[in-house]
Formats: C-alpha cells, structure tokens, sequence
C-alpha cells in the first residue's frame, strides 16, 4: 500500500517554477557542451550545481509558504542537495591553534616533560631539551595548522643561515630553523637581524625547519625594514642625553656614580678594581638602574669566561636583561661567537631606531 503524500499535488502557479529547475540531464548536458573548454568545465560546473541547490532552496520555501507550512532557516540545503552543496561551497579545513617554537624554547623543563606527556611522547624523561623540544614541534607540526618562531639571524660563509634562539645563547641546536639564500637577499637580512616568520617541519632528507614566509624584521614589516640605514653609515655623535642613575636610597654605588661619573647614551666606560671588592654588584646595581629609569633601552648582559652560577645569580637579579653567557668551560672560539652575535644584534637593534646597553663581564 502506498504512503499518502505528505503535499497535495503542485498548484498551476507553482508547476512553472518547478519546470525550470536544472535536473541532472541538463547539468550532464552543459557538462558534455562545454567539454571543449577545459579550463573552465569545472568551475562553470560547480557554479550551475551552486545555482541548482539556491534555486531550489527558494522554490522549497515558496511551495511551504503555500500550505501555510514554516520554511527552514536561510541556508539549509534542500533534501538530496547536500552533496551538492558541500561540492560547490568547498572550503578549507579548520586549523588548530598554531604553535610558537619560541614560546617552547623559553619553557623550563618540568613544563616541556608535562606537554610531552599529554602529547604521548614516548621516553620523554631521558632527552635533553633540545630533542624534546624537536619531538614536540614534530608532534605539533602534524596537529596544528602553523608553526612560527622568532630568532636572531646568524649568516654563514656559504650565504644560507639560520634562526638562533637567545634562550641557548645562539648556539646552535636541532630546533634551529633553516633561512634560504633567496630570502637573505629578497628582504636584505643581515647577522643579528631579529626574524619573525612562518615555518614547516623538515622534509625527507632535511635536518631543520625552514623558513617559508617572513612576518616581520626587527619587529617591522619587511618592506618598511628595507629602508633602514646601516650602522656602518651613521654618524657618531657626542652624547646629549644622560642615564639616571639612581633608584634606591638605600644604595650610594649609582648615587655616587651619578655626581662621579655621570653615563650617557653613546659612551663607553670601564670598571677596574681588585678581585672581590664588588665590581659584579656595582654592575648588577647599574644595571637594575636602568631597567627601572630607563625602560625603553635595550639591556644586554653579557658574561664571557664565568662560572655558571655566577650567570644563575645574574639572570635571577637582572631578570629584565637578556643575559648571554659563554662559561669557561667552553673553547675560545665560542666566547667570540657570543660576543660577535650580539654586537650585531645590538647594531641591527640601533639601525631600527633602539637605544642599547651592553654590559660585559668581563674581557
């Protein structure tokens, strides 16, 4: 027995309406004609299947609105048509939240082994950070729809160069992320240039991440960072404005050096004095001088030749600086690559308009 329809027949009125929607003969015929082009024969068929499905959306409405029936919110697709509707409204997939290489490389290890463990990663425990944190940026590479980092550039003899990360002294490390000789010269990076980007994870046969789009050069755009002039070609002046110095009544040190030895922006000095008569306190004290009178100025401290406490203790009592150190448990030749990144960095920082203070421990 057949089931009653749920309509009475289509009134007169409506029966033209119905007679002009597209049905599938006429889609295959447009699609059999238009073989000719083939460029087009997709989009023209995507657009008539589009067309259909709005179509006979609106006549839907029209034929419940007849029987006094409440069509269905604007937008839902027609019994049948939602094949054909997802066809012609294809879009992207949505992505997850993109993921900062910089952000993982400032955490500390209790906070890497907890996101390794909700990420699953197996023997997490037994690596160092540096491989830790590469298993977390492949995790993440494959859940995420971006990764972006942030690093300091260092060129190499060969014309390609890499990000190098202030949170391991710009050594190098696994993590660091591989910046095209077609990039150096398209955007006019140099040494110490702070790059912001966006970056995919290694290929087969590659060993880094690379840089695939450039956000931002010494947090400007790229095209505004081309104009800037370089150190090289600036004018050396006589200082014309000064530090104050002194923050904490308590302390005499910056008080003294205030009417003593007032310092300017654009000069250089020189502590000397005997062994443990407290040069690395009267430096800590200018250097949280500084930070507090002076918030805008660009604090490094940077420590050859210590002993790794003594860099602990300066990290902890300068925490606004960014501390770089080389202990004396590392050859030579790292000591001078510490210092010559970030001297180029500090010059990069001064051709983007930065006020910059190095404080060295020592030479």
């Amino acid at each position: 027995m057949e089931k009653p329809a749920k309509y009475p027949p289509v009134p007169d009125d409506l029966a033209g309406d119905l007679i002009r929607y597209p049905q599938e003969d006429s889609c295959q015929n447009m699609k059999n004609t238009g073989s000719k082009q083939k460029g087009a024969k997709g989009s023209r068929k995507k657009k008539s299947i589009s067309l259909a499905a709005t179509e006979a959306a609106a006549i839907r409405n029209k034929y419940l609105r007849a029987y006094g029936e409440t069509p269905p919110p604007e937008g839902t697709p027609a019994p049948g048509d939602e094949e054909a509707v997802e066809e012609a409204t294809t879009t992207e997939k949505p992505k997850t939240d993109s993921v900062n290489m910089s952000q993982l490389q400032a955490l500390d290890m209790p906070e890497l082994n907890k996101m390794a463990k909700k990420q699953g990663i197996p023997n997490y425990g037994s690596l160092q950070k540096h491989e830790l944190i590469f298993q977390l940026l492949q995790r993440n590479a494959e859940q995420a729809g971006v990764l972006y980092t942030e690093g300091c550039l260092e060129i190499l003899p060969e014309g390609f160069g890499f990000l190098r990360s202030e949170s391991f002294n710009y050594l190098p490390c696994p993590e660091d992320v591989y910046v095209s000789p077609s990039q150096i010269r398209r955007f006019d990076l140099q040494t110490g240039d702070i790059i912001a980007g966006e970056i995919r994870r290694p290929k087969d046969r590659e060993r880094f991440f690379a840089l695939v789009k450039v956000t931002s050069v010494g947090h400007e755009e790229p095209e505004i960072a081309k104009d800037k002039i370089h150190f090289d070609n600036l004018t050396p002046l006589f200082p014309d404005e000064r530090f104050f110095l002194e923050n904490d009544p308590e302390e005499y040190s910056t008080r003294v050096m205030d009417l003593v030895c007032p310092i300017g922006k654009g000069t250089r000095g020189l502590i000397v004095a005997p062994p443990r008569t407290g040069k690395t306190v009267l430096m800590q004290n200018l250097a949280n001088a500084v930070i507090k009178n002076s918030p805008d100025v660009y604090l490094f401290i940077l420590l050859i030749d210590e002993r790794p406490e003594e860099v602990t203790d300066m990290m902890r009592t300068c925490k606004a600086a960014e501390v770089v150190s080389s202990t004396f448990d590392e050859p030579p030749e790292r000591h001078v690559h510490v210092a010559e990144m970030v001297i180029e960095k500090a010059k990069r920082m001064v051709e983007h308009k930065h006020d910059v203070m190095i404080l060295l421990d020592s030479i």
